[in-house]
């Protein structure tokens, strides 16, 4: 077993140039090409963020100045960020999938100079904006696939790029290390920009600190030790998954294993099986209704041994998260459920080692969250925001509370104010919105405290139930306060309702939009005979209808009169990123669907 060694410093890369000198040859990231796993040491992590930072300087980076980088998650985006910091500078990313006009939205508003893409759909982005922002100066790709006769005074490839670090190299040796280490723990290390669900996005400040601070201080309550694995997979330019892939792949020497693509997530989750698993509510529902779907095809006696086998997990996880005694008959029953069951479908998913499991980013169902307890996957929910550096508190350790996001991490303040807001204090708070005093102003007072915009709940332990968001709370026309997060995420534990957007504000009752599973409604219809030519005619089939409906009434029976659902809409089409009816964690953009679809709304609400 490897000794768990802990990287040092205030700055990002105090604590980078630390994890080397502890970890030098062993792994630090995995990456998979032409159908081959190969490994990247510490040293050769440490080597190519060298050359990344000097040739960074060679192209007249100064500090403070922003970097912008867009791809899919990569060794290459890791050596930009790190060798952006390395050079004082700050990165600045990008998502994927945002149209050109988003990209240049962001490359503008950061000022960034210099611009990393990864492929020709990337770069084809940034020449249709590049003549609209003027301080941009040099492009640089680092998948060349189809651009191998393209010439551009200003796009060169990353080994290009690389050959000016070289050179620069051997005329200065010392330039590096004199550079990194004038770099201060308050100085500015990242813009991450906010999801924009209300507006044009903000982009968030984090210092050297914050990152260094939530490195210590998320791994305080759920440990993380040098031979954990990640999969590394939900956008990069994410708070979310830079929690993993950057802060604690380098605090704690975790091995980081890029995917191949977005289209083998599931092929390469059993590939690497790793050791801690998290995504976004989404992920965690897919797998669950995938399941639930993929059972619903077993034998009889398979669907009988599964359901009795569940029903003991959902006994036994019960009393283990609410610390109380587990009878040794049940223990036994469940130890041979688990062998019996558990264990082959987790082997199925690739989650088979799994000793860690997280969900963020978004509510999640309780449900989802006592099934996979009840199955062995140890499952927790966190809460945090872009503004407080990614966790503000998370269930930790075995004080587990399912309905809750756990408590403060340490360190933390976490307090109620009058209205219902969470608000919170400590070393994750950023240092305000880049550019936008008076944005920062309305969540950041004088003394520390940072308003959160959602509301919720402290249990006399500390432990915070999230109600909703602030500005989504829906007050009836008979003056009800409602909140439709909960009715959604029972909405959505439904194998066959992907999303849900629950309406009602000012009105005499509650509507909802309803977004199908694909998958699984495709695979009912085709169980059931039903005849259909295109996705948007399944949607609006006569007996789709009534299994949604059937869907509808279950929650309804568990919510009171004024929070159950009285109308529903099925939509005709799939939510999408590139539309901006969601976001790229997959959060609906409520401003946006209610405008879009206000016709849909409006009937059903004629009487």
């Amino acid at each position: 077993m490897l000794t768990v060694t802990v990287a040092e410093g205030t700055t990002v890369p105090e604590m980078f140039r630390s994890r080397v000198q502890l970890s030098g040859d062993e792994v630090a990231l995995r990456y998979k090409k032409l159908g081959i796993w190969h490994d990247v040491s510490w040293k050769g992590y440490a080597q190519k963020v060298r050359e990344v930072s000097i040739a960074l300087l060679a192209l007249g980076l100064k500090p403070g100045e922003c970097v912008s980088v867009i791809g899919e998650n990569s060794p290459e985006w890791v050596y930009i960020d790190l060798g952006t910091m390395h050079a004082a500078g700050t990165t600045v990313g990008v998502y994927a999938t945002n149209s050109w006009e988003q990209c240049q939205y962001v490359v503008d508003h950061s000022e960034s100079r210099f611009y990393f893409v990864e492929n020709e759909e990337q770069l084809d982005k940034a020449l249709r904006f590049r003549a609209n922002v003027p301080r941009l100066e040099k492009i640089i790709v680092w998948d060349l696939k189809g651009l191998k006769h393209f010439k551009d005074p200003m796009v060169m490839s990353f080994d290009e790029f690389l050959a000016l670090g070289h050179e620069l190299g051997k005329k200065d040796p010392g330039l590096f290390e004199k550079t990194w280490k004038r770099v201060e723990s308050q100085d500015l290390a990242r813009l991450i920009y906010t999801s924009g669900t209300t507006g044009p996005p903000k982009g968030a400040m984090l210092t050297h600190t914050n990152i260094t601070w939530m490195a210590k201080a998320m791994a305080e309550g759920n440990p993380i030790e040098a031979q954990d694995e990640f999969l590394s997979f939900l956008p990069l330019c994410h708070i979310f998954e830079q929690l993993f892939t950057i802060f604690m792949n380098i605090k704690y020497g975790a091995v980081v294993n890029f995917i191949e693509s977005t289209d083998t997530v599931t092929d390469n989750m059993r590939e690497i099986s790793p050791t801690v698993a998290y995504g976004v509510p989404r992920v965690w529902e897919k797998y669950y209704s995938g399941i639930m779907i993929m059972m619903s095809d077993a034998t009889w006696v398979k669907k009988m041994i599964f359901q009795a086998s569940l029903k003991l997990g959902k006994k036994y996880a019960a009393l283990t998260t609410s610390h109380q005694p587990v009878p040794a008959m049940l223990q036994l029953a469940y130890w041979v459920a688990h062998f019996v069951t558990f264990r082959k479908l987790k082997e199925r998913l690739g989650f088979d080692r799994v000793r860690l499991a997280f969900s963020g980013a978004a509510p999640i169902s309780p449900d989802v969250l006592r099934f996979f307890q009840a199955i062995g996957i140890p499952l927790r929910e966190g809460y945090g925001m872009t503004e407080g550096t990614g966790v503000t508190c998370a269930n930790q350790g075995d004080r587990v509370r399912i309905g809750t996001v756990g408590q403060a991490l340490p360190g933390l303040e976490v307090k109620i104010a009058e209205d219902g807001e969470i608000c919170f204090r400590g070393g994750n708070v950023f240092k305000g919105y880049y550019k936008n005093p008076q944005a920062t102003a309305e969540v950041l007072e004088a003394d520390g405290w940072m308003h959160s915009g959602d509301v919720g709940v402290l249990d006399g332990e500390g432990f915070l139930k999230i109600t909703d968001r602030k500005k989504d709370l829906i007050i009836t026309a008979g003056g009800k306060n409602i909140a439709p997060q909960n009715i959604e995420n029972q909405l959505k534990f439904s194998p066959y309702i992907n999303d849900a957007v629950v309406i009602g504000d000012r009105r005499k009752f509650l509507v909802a939009i309803i977004v199908i599973d694909e998958d699984n409604v495709v695979k009912y219809a085709q169980d059931n005979k039903i005849q259909y030519t295109t996705y948007a005619t399944l949607t609006q089939h006569p007996e789709i209808t009534k299994l949604i409906q059937k869907e509808v009434d279950a929650v309804n029976k568990t919510l009171a009169n004024v929070e159950t659902v009285k109308r529903f809409t099925v939509l005709s089409k799939k939510l999408f990123v590139e539309d901006g009816e969601v976001t790229p964690t997959m959060k609906v953009k409520r401003k946006y669907i209610n405008e879009a679809f206000k016709d849909q709304i409006e009937a059903m609400y004629k009487d």
